[in-house]
C-alpha cells in the first residue's frame, strides 16, 4: 500500500507531427477550464491513465476523446519518459509518457471544448507561447530528433536538477 506522499500520477501525450511548407508541424491545443496551466499551449493530445490501463492503451484513448481520432497501437513511436516533480515535496510526482505519431487517418478535430478553446498546427521551428513547461521541453528535444537527427534520451527528469 502506497502512503501518499509515494502517489506517483501517469500520463500520456501524443504528438502528432506532419509535415509542412516551413518543416515539421505539431499539433497542439490551448488548454482552458481544466486549472492547469490554462491559456498555454500544450500537446494536441494528452490526459490521465486510468487505474490499470497500459500508457499505449491511455494514449490511444485520449486520442479518440479529445481530438477524434482512432490511432492504431503501431501508429504510436515511444519518444521519452519523463520523471516530473513540482517541488522539493515527494508528494506531486508525475510519470509522463510522449509519444510520436506521424501516421493516422482522418482529421484531427477539437472534441472536448471545455477543455481546449482551440486546436492548431504549428512549425516546430515557431512555437507558440506560452506553452506548458514540461511539454515545451520535450517538444524542444523532438525538433532536435526531427531537424538534427539527435536521438532524445529514453528517460529524463523535470525540472533538470
Amino acid at each position: 500500500m502506497f502512503a501518499a506522499h509515494n502517489a506517483l500520477i501517469p500520463a500520456v501525450y501524443i504528438m502528432l507531427v506532419r509535415p509542412g511548407q516551413a518543416g515539421a508541424e505539431i499539433l497542439l491545443q490551448l488548454r482552458q477550464g481544466t486549472g492547469f496551466m490554462d491559456e498555454h499551449w500544450a500537446c494536441g493530445v494528452a490526459g490521465h491513465l486510468e487505474y490499470g490501463e497500459q500508457p499505449a492503451q491511455g494514449a490511444l484513448r485520449e486520442c479518440l476523446e479529445e481530438i477524434g481520432l482512432q490511432l492504431e497501437p503501431q501508429d504510436l513511436q515511444p519518444f521519452q519518459a519523463v520523471h516530473r516533480m513540482h517541488s522539493d515535496q515527494p508528494i506531486d510526482q508525475r510519470a509522463d509518457f510522449f509519444f510520436l505519431c506521424r501516421h493516422w487517418q482522418g482529421q484531427p478535430r477539437l472534441a472536448e471544448p471545455d477543455k481546449a478553446a482551440a486546436l492548431a498546427w504549428f512549425p516546430l521551428a515557431n512555437l507558440p507561447s506560452p506553452l506548458v513547461p514540461h511539454e515545451g521541453a520535450v517538444i524542444a528535444r523532438l525538433a532536435a530528433f526531427i531537424n538534427d537527427d539527435v536521438a532524445p534520451a529514453p528517460f529524463t527528469v523535470y525540472p533538470a536538477s
